[in-house]
């Protein structure tokens, strides 16, 4: 009887010692997981681009889906529409998903997808530049979509703003204040990419962290593009994924610059912080 009192004494022990020590780590997995949705809701899909990962189609144009809090924005709908969507369903991104449509600028190969989404999705606010010709804006309206137009710099939604209409061809970039800076999406930079940056940080007050999409520096000498990338540091920008229009010779000169901060574009491609 003693042997077996010793026995069943050791054995509570052994098991309040496992239920203390199982007590004592649940409170961190309940601290670890909402950081890990948290860096899983926010991040930012390539839909549509010039190059394209196995599997995806690549097409001359640009389209990302930002995720942000909430939010769920389709930035620019890329020049074909078929081609968004098939790459849009690749990805497991229903059209109904979205909730807001930003069109940086007028041009076919930023707007050209936008029908055939309002034609899957009406219900959405889409944000475009105040210049676009008023047929275009009542088009969007005849589907049944809040047209919402933009000329001032301004907070659109919660921690997201746009930077107004920047000239050369009036355009506007997307920001998104988050807590390791500012995400900065931009179409086709035709303002110059230093430029909307700096917009970006004056709006705000603080300094971009990512940088993404088009740069428009196709023929641009390499004295430029270094020069860019300089600025770009200057500015706080720690990472940068140029894609659509900024030209292979910049984006090989971008990925010396910024070394393993520099993220490679193309469909099917997501970054998140």
């Amino acid at each position: 009887m003693l042997d077996l009192r010793w026995f069943y004494e050791k054995v509570s022990l052994i098991i309040v010692a496992i239920l203390v020590l199982v007590l004592a780590f649940i409170p961190l997995f309940r601290q670890q997981n909402p950081v890990r949705q948290q860096e899983c809701g926010n991040k930012i899909t390539i839909v549509y681009d010039n190059k394209a990962l196995s599997g995806f189609k690549g097409s001359w144009g640009f389209a990302a889906l930002v995720k942000f809090k909430n939010y769920t924005i389709l930035f620019d709908t890329g020049g074909d529409g078929e081609i968004l969507l098939s790459n849009m369903k690749k990805l497991g991104i229903d059209p109904k998903s979205i909730q807001y449509i930003f069109l940086s600028h007028i041009h076919g190969d930023h707007t050209g997808g936008l029908w055939a989404i309002l034609k899957e999705n009406s219900n959405v606010t889409v944000f475009l530049p105040s210049i676009f010709p008023d047929d275009f804006k009542e088009k969007v309206r005849s589907f049944g979509a809040k047209a919402v137009e933009i000329y001032e710099p301004k907070e659109i939604l919660d921690d997201i703003y746009t930077t107004g209409v920047m000239f050369p061809v009036g355009e506007q970039a997307l920001i998104l204040k988050t807590s390791k800076g500012l995400v900065v999406v931009v179409g086709c930079s035709h303002p110059g990419i230093v430029k909307i940056v700096e917009r970006a940080e004056n709006i705000t007050g603080e300094n971009a962290y990512l940088v993404v999409g088009g740069f428009h520096l196709f023929g641009a000498p390499e004295r430029e593009i270094r020069k860019i990338g300089t600025s770009l540091k200057r500015l706080g920008v720690q990472k940068i994924m140029p894609c659509h229009c900024t030209g292979s010779r910049a984006e090989d000169i971008f990925a010396e610059e910024f070394g393993t901060n520099y993220i490679e574009c193309g469909t099917g491609k997501t970054i998140s912080w």
